[in-house]
């Protein structure tokens, strides 16, 4: 397999705005994995889901949300405290990698028209 034909598993991604952690730094930058099977059964399972259906999505991204910043771990502390422009930013990445398999959307400039993709998850050059 060549590395233009091997999967890609791993998507860096720079956060809108950051999680701030108490000592008031700010980590924008992290990777998200692709989603397993046991990714999707585990956390369907857990009790605080079956409570509360909007809170799968903190048990999924704290499970495919490999590293944050300088953060040792991200847990379910950290997602629960991201500003809400951030959880929406990684669900929608968590969407796009897990089901269209990418990370790219389609654009139009608004002066000349014409149509280009843009990476959403800021690791190709000029994203953010």
């Amino acid at each position: 397999m060549t590395a233009s034909t091997a999967l890609r598993t791993e998507y860096p991604f720079t956060l809108p705005r950051g999680y701030v952690d108490e000592h008031g730094n700010v980590h924008r930058e992290g990777v998200m994995r692709l989603a397993t099977a046991r990714d999707e059964l585990t956390t369907q399972t857990d009790q605080r889901a079956r409570a509360n259906p909007a809170y799968l999505t903190v048990l999924l991204l704290e499970r495919t949300v490999t590293s944050l910043g300088e953060l040792p771990a991200v847990d379910t502390f950290v997602v629960e405290n991201l500003f809400a422009s951030d959880l929406a930013f990684l669900r929608d990445l968590y969407r796009r990698v897990n089901s269209d398999g990418h990370t790219e959307v389609a654009v139009e400039c608004p002066h000349c028209h014409n149509g280009f993709a843009v990476d959403i998850a800021g690791d190709a050059a000029g994203g953010s």
